[in-house]
């Protein structure tokens, strides 16, 4: 069973399909794929799926989705294929098995007959005497003929591992030096259950190996389990990965995260408008891995400045209040990008449309150049797309019907002050700024006596939105253009 590949840098991101991706386990791959990318690795799917009873269907399609979404694809995959699958440990149960026997036949492993109401007894009996539960090893010491008889009157029995005294200390890529005399605190293991399915310890052990996974990045949960999956690489004569284990993401308070809180799912963040490239920022930027804390990295940047050297042995503390600001500035870059902005643009036309649809009329507003012109203007105003779609922005997709009587009631000079307005925009270039416009709509205030410039305010944002509220009436003109206000203001005064 050797490894069929090389000793260029493979790495794998192994989830469990027991639900959605999470944000730590987001970070988990992203790291993953960093450390790939900046040596010209691959960076490899592969789906754990051998702990049956918590399998969610349709989970493991999901995460995969959802990495692509992220712009992390993996190179090997469920879905991709590879030169090493399948990717999927349950349809590769005949490797954990031919791996149990060369265990079997080198002595490193035994069949154990035990009951489960043994075991718990066991527990039990620890438990009252104070003592960590651990099983006694019982079955390592059955001989030869005992086990050919009760596998000939077909006990039910688990596969252990045995473990040796003196692990040897291995060196975290994060961690350093470390050692656990697992031996001496634990019973062996199962490595292959009764039903056929390995446990983690031989299945991740075995995988690692065939896929020819040169460094395995994990969570930090892990580390103690790692000089029992060193014993297993040494009773199979294999090299074994360099191993660096990531710290946990926790919630700013410190707690853990919890797959019970809707908001640590990566779906969840899609469905919400996030940009992917905002979050992969904020959960990088709240850990460690780089020589600079600053907002705003794009994946291209994080993979040239990611080093695992820097990766700090405290947990990463998450701040979710600070992923809007991180999606404004990813937002404000993607539409200072010529290319970027043609995506976007695309996007709010379909936002628009589904949000208002035949309310539209036929103004122009979702025609590609109008819309661009909105994004422009809103850069580095709005955190998400869907902010234009908000009630707020409604101005700049539907007309609003204003009667002329409700205008007057505002300011008994409504006529007066539609007619200088006009006057105004007609006069105006189309590359005027709010600060321009703000202050030639100042000294046209001054103009017209018996009125307040909060007044004249109020009765030109009913005129172009329909709402008391918004914008400024300066933000709001330059948005919609010089013609398309003049044609609102007009329509209000003359209904």
């Amino acid at each position: 069973m050797g490894g069929p590949l090389g000793v260029a840098v493979r790495v794998r991101f192994a989830p469990s399909p027991t639900g959605f991706l999470h944000l730590g386990g987001l970070r988990t791959a992203l790291y993953n794929y960093l450390f790939a990318k900046q040596h010209q690795g691959r960076f490899i799917l592969r789906v754990e799926d051998t702990d049956q009873n918590r399998v969610v269907p349709g989970a493991a399609e999901g995460i995969e989705g959802m990495l692509e979404w992220a712009g992390i694809p993996p190179d090997e995959s469920p879905r991709q294929g590879g030169p090493v699958g399948p990717y999927q440990q349950s349809q590769r149960l005949s490797l954990y098995r031919k791996a149990t026997d060369m265990l079997l036949e080198k002595g490193a492993a035994y069949r154990c007959f035990c009951t489960p109401q043994r075991l718990e007894l066991l527990r039990k009996e620890a438990l009252r005497s104070q003592q960590t539960p651990r099983y006694d090893n019982r079955c390592r010491h059955l001989s030869t003929r005992q086990v050919a008889e009760k596998v000939s009157q077909g006990a039910e029995h688990v596969v252990r591992f045995c473990l040796e005294e003196g692990s040897e200390p291995f060196c975290d890529l994060i961690y350093g030096w470390s050692r656990h005399e697992v031996a001496s605190v634990e019973g062996d293991p199962v490595i292959l259950k009764s039903d056929g399915f390995p446990t983690y310890h031989l299945a991740n052990v075995v995988d690692d190996h065939l896929m020819g996974i040169s460094h395995v990045l994990r969570g930090a949960e892990w580390l103690v389990s790692t000089s029992k999956h060193l014993l297993l690489y040494k009773a199979f004569g294999w090299d074994p990965p360099r191993f660096g284990h990531l710290p946990l993401l926790l919630n700013k308070d410190g707690s853990k995260l919890s797959k019970r809180q809707g908001h640590v799912f990566v779906e969840q963040f899609a469905q919400d408008g996030c940009l992917p490239e905002a979050l992969l920022d904020l959960i990088t930027d709240c850990g460690s891995g780089f020589a600079e804390k600053r907002m705003g990295r794009t994946l291209k940047e994080l993979t040239a400045e990611f080093d695992v050297g820097r990766v700090e042995r405290h947990s990463a503390l998450l701040d979710l209040e600070k992923l809007p600001e991180f999606n404004r500035i990813h937002l404000a870059q993607q539409i200072g990008e010529e290319k970027q902005r043609r995506v976007l643009v695309a996007e709010v036309q379909a936002l628009v449309e589904q949000v208002y649809g035949d309310r539209l009329e036929d103004s122009g507003v979702a025609e590609k150049g109008y819309v661009e012109q909105v994004l422009l203007l809103r850069k580095g105003h709005i955190s998400r797309l869907k902010d234009l779609v908000m009630p707020k922005y409604a101005f700049l997709w539907i007309r609003p019907s204003v009667p002329r009587e409700e205008l007057q009631t505002v300011s008994a000079q409504a006529e007066e002050i539609g007619r200088l307005v006009l006057g105004l925009l007609e006069r105006q270039a189309a590359a005027w700024t709010a600060e321009e416009l703000g202050r030639d709509l100042r000294q046209l205030q001054e103009q017209i006596k018996g009125t307040q410039y909060s007044s004249m305010m109020k009765l030109l944002r009913l005129a172009l939105s329909g709402q008391q509220q918004g914008p400024s009436v300066a933000e709001m003109m330059v948005s919609l253009g010089p013609r398309e206000a003049g044609t609102r203001i007009q329509r209000a005064l003359c209904s």
